[in-house]
C-alpha cells in the first residue's frame, strides 16, 4: 500500500511557538511561567468521564469532537443546490492519500465554485483527513471571486491542530497575520490541541504569543487557558499556574477557581484531590457558588457517594446559594445511580413545580442513564418517550445511554436508524462505542457494516477509531485484517498509539520469524476464530475446564475487549 505523499505548502510560510518565547512585556498582566511538570505522554485513549458540565452524566466521549464541530460547523444538512458541489468535490479528493497529484487535477476539474458554504461543508466532511482537507483549503483560496473569512482559517487551523500538523498551522495563522485575521481565538484554538497532547509548555507558549501578535491577554483569555488545561486532565498544571498569576490577574475572580475544581471534579474525577482545592478556596476566602457546589456534588457522584450528596445540596440551600438546573441534574443523577428512582423523580417534579426550572433534555438523560446501565430497559424507554412528548430532542448521550439496552446486532441498527430520525446523527464516538460492543460480541460482519457506514457519514473514521477496531480485530483473532487497518491507518497520517504500535510490532516479527498465530509472541494469546470453533451441543474442553475450574480460566483483557465472555 502506497504511503501518503508530502503536501507541498509553499504559499505559507512556517512559524512556531519559539518565535513568540518570553513574557508580556508592556502588556497589563504579566502571566508567570510556571515549572513545567506536565506528562510528556500521548492524550489518553478513551475519555471516563465528561468533564465540562455538572449534569451528572459520565459519557464517553472523544477528546475534542464537540469542539471540533463548533469550528468547523458540520451537521448542518446541505441545500440541494450545495449537495452536487459536495459530493463533486469529495469524489475528486477520494485516494488522495495514494495518488495526491491526480486528486489535485480532479479537484481542478470538479467544477465546483468556492463559496463559505462549500468551504465549511468540505472541511467538516475532511476532518479527518487533514492533507486532502488542507489541498482543498488551499484550491479554494485560488478560485477567482473568494476569500477565506476568518471561520473557514479557524475550521482548518483546528483539523490541523487535531492532527498534530502544528507547524503547518503556525504557518497557516502567519498568513492570517498578514491579513490581520489572526484573533485571541485564533491562538486559543491552537493552545487546546497542544494542551490535548498534554504539551502544557506549548499551550503556556502559545497564549504568550498573543501579545506577540498585538492582543492584551486578560482574564477571559486566561480562563480560556485553564479550561484547555483542564479539559484535557492536565489540572495540576492548570493548579500551579492559577496560583502563580494570582497577582497579575488580582483580585481572581471564583469563576479562575471553579475551572480547576471542574477540572479535579470532572475532568479526573479524583475526589480527593477536589476536596483538596475547596479546602483550600476556603482558606483563600474564596466564596463557592452554584457552580462550585455543582462540581461537588458531580464528583461525589462519580465516587457512588450518595450521602456527601445530599449533604452539599443541603449544605448550600441553607447558606442561601440558589441550586440551578446543572445542579438539580446532578442530584438526580446521584439519586438515580443509587437505586432511588422515586426520589429522583421526585425532585424532578419539585424543580419544575417549586422552583419554576423546567426539566432539559439533560435533565432526562440524567434519570435514563442510571436504568439503562441497570438493565431496566423498559422503564429506560418509558422515560425516553416523555422525553420526547415533552418535546425534547434527544441527545447523542441519551442514544448512548440507550444503547446499554440492546442485545443484538439488529437492534444496534435498529438504535441507529432512530437516531438519525430524530434528527440526532451518530458522532464518531457513537461508532467507536458500538465497534467496541460488536467486537466484544463477535460480530465480525457487523463490525464492518458499521465501518462502511461510519466512513459514509461524513467525517469518516478518526485515530481512536483506527485504534479501536484494530484492537478488537486482533483480539478476536483477525490478524491480518487488523495488520490491514494498521498501515492503513498509518497511510491516512494517523500516529498509532504506543500500545498499538508495540502489539503490531511483536505480531510482524513473529510472522516474519516464521512463529505462526498462536505459536508464541504476541498472538498467542488470541483464540481461534469464532467460525472454526467448536459449536453445537457440545463445548470445547476449553470452555468444560474454565467452568468446572474457574481459576484456571484464561482471560485476557485489552481496551475493553474480553476474549471470553
Amino acid at each position: 500500500m502506497r504511503r501518503i505523499r508530502a503536501l507541498p505548502i509553499s504559499s505559507c510560510r512556517r512559524l512556531t511557538p519559539s518565535t513568540f518565547s518570553g513574557d508580556l512585556q508592556g502588556s497589563r498582566h504579566r502571566l508567570l511561567f510556571p515549572p513545567h511538570r506536565s506528562q510528556s505522554s500521548s492524550p489518553p485513549f478513551h475519555r471516563v468521564s465528561g468533564g465540562r458540565g455538572f449534569d451528572g452524566e459520565e459519557e464517553e466521549q472523544d477528546d475534542d469532537d464537540e469542539e471540533e464541530e463548533e469550528l468547523v460547523g458540520g451537521g448542518t444538512p446541505s441545500p440541494e443546490e450545495l449537495a452536487g458541489e459536495v459530493e463533486a468535490v469529495l469524489s475528486s479528493l477520494e485516494g488522495f492519500e495514494s495518488d495526491g497529484t491526480a486528486a489535485r487535477n480532479r479537484l481542478e476539474q470538479s467544477g465546483a465554485a468556492a463559496s463559505p458554504e462549500l468551504v465549511r461543508e468540505v472541511l467538516s466532511r475532511l476532518r479527518h483527513r487533514w492533507a486532502a482537507a488542507f489541498t482543498f483549503f488551499l484550491w479554494a483560496a485560488n478560485q477567482p471571486g473568494y476569500a477565506h473569512s476568518l471561520r473557514e482559517y479557524h475550521s482548518m487551523v483546528a483539523i490541523l491542530g487535531k492532527m498534530r500538523r502544528f507547524d503547518t498551522a503556525w504557518s497557516l495563522i502567519e498568513e492570517m497575520r498578514s491579513s490581520s485575521l489572526v484573533t485571541p481565538q485564533t491562538l486559543l484554538i491552537l493552545l487546546r490541541r497542544y494542551a490535548a497532547t498534554r504539551d502544557v509548555a506549548r499551550s503556556i507558549s502559545t497564549f504568550y504569543a498573543m501579545k506577540k501578535f498585538g492582543f492584551s491577554p486578560g482574564i477571559e483569555d486566561f480562563h480560556g487557558l485553564l479550561s484547555a488545561l483542564c479539559r484535557y486532565k492536565n489540572v495540576a498544571d492548570a493548579e500551579h499556574l492559577l496560583f502563580c498569576n494570582e497577582a497579575a490577574f488580582s483580585p481572581l475572580p471564583t469563576k479562575s477557581f471553579n475551572i480547576v475544581l471542574n477540572g479535579w471534579c470532572n475532568a479526573v474525577g479524583n475526589l480527593r484531590e477536589a476536596k483538596r482545592f475547596w479546602r483550600e478556596m476556603g482558606r483563600r476566602g474564596v466564596q463557592p457558588d452554584a457552580i462550585s457546589y455543582g462540581a461537588m456534588i458531580s464528583c461525589y457522584s462519580k465516587a457512588s457517594n450518595l450521602r456527601d450528596v445530599l449533604k452539599v445540596f443541603d449544605s448550600m440551600k441553607d447558606l442561601g446559594i440558589e441550586p440551578d438546573r446543572k445542579v438539580y441534574n446532578a442530584v438526580v443523577y446521584a439519586l438515580a445511580k443509587g437505586g432511588r428512582m422515586r426520589e429522583a423523580r421526585r425532585l424532578v417534579k419539585a424543580m419544575e413545580e417549586e422552583k419554576g426550572i423546567a426539566p432539559n433534555a439533560a435533565t432526562f438523560n440524567s434519570l435514563i442513564r442510571p436504568l439503562c446501565k441497570a438493565r431496566r430497559a423498559g422503564e429506560a424507554r418509558e422515560m425516553f418517550e416523555e422525553m420526547r412528548s415533552r418535546g425534547l430532542s434527544p441527545c447523542v448521550r441519551t442514544f448512548h445511554a440507550m444503547f446499554d439496552t440492546v442485545k443484538t446486532s439488529d437492534e444496534v441498527f435498529e438504535m441507529l436508524e432512530l437516531m438519525k430520525q430524530a434528527k440526532c446523527p451518530p458522532a464518531n464516538e457513537t461508532y467507536i462505542m458500538l465497534i467496541r460492543k460488536l467486537c466484544r460480541w463477535r460480530r465480525h460482519e457487523s463490525v464492518a457494516k458499521l465501518w462502511t457506514e461510519m466512513a459514509a457519514a461524513g467525517g469518516g473514521p478518526d485515530r481512536s477509531a483506527y485504534v479501536v477496531l484494530i484492537h478488537g480485530l486482533f483480539l478476536n483473532g483477525k490478524l491480518a485484517e487488523a495488520a490491514e487497518f494498521y498501515e492503513e491507518m498509518k497511510v491516512r497520517g494517523f500516529s498509532p498509539e504506543p500500545r498499538t504500535e508495540e502489539m503490531m510490532q511483536a505480531f510482524f516479527s513473529g510472522r516474519d520469524s516464521g512463529n505462526p498465530p498462536g505459536g508464541g509472541g504476541a498472538a498467542a494469546a488470541v483464540p481461534p476464530p469464532a467460525d472454526q470453533r467448536e459449536t453445537g451441543g457440545r463445548s470445547s474442553p476449553r470452555c468444560r475446564n474454565s467452568l468446572s475450574k474457574p481459576e484456571e480460566r484464561s482471560v485476557t483483557r485489552e481496551r475493553g475487549f474480553s476474549l471470553w465472555n
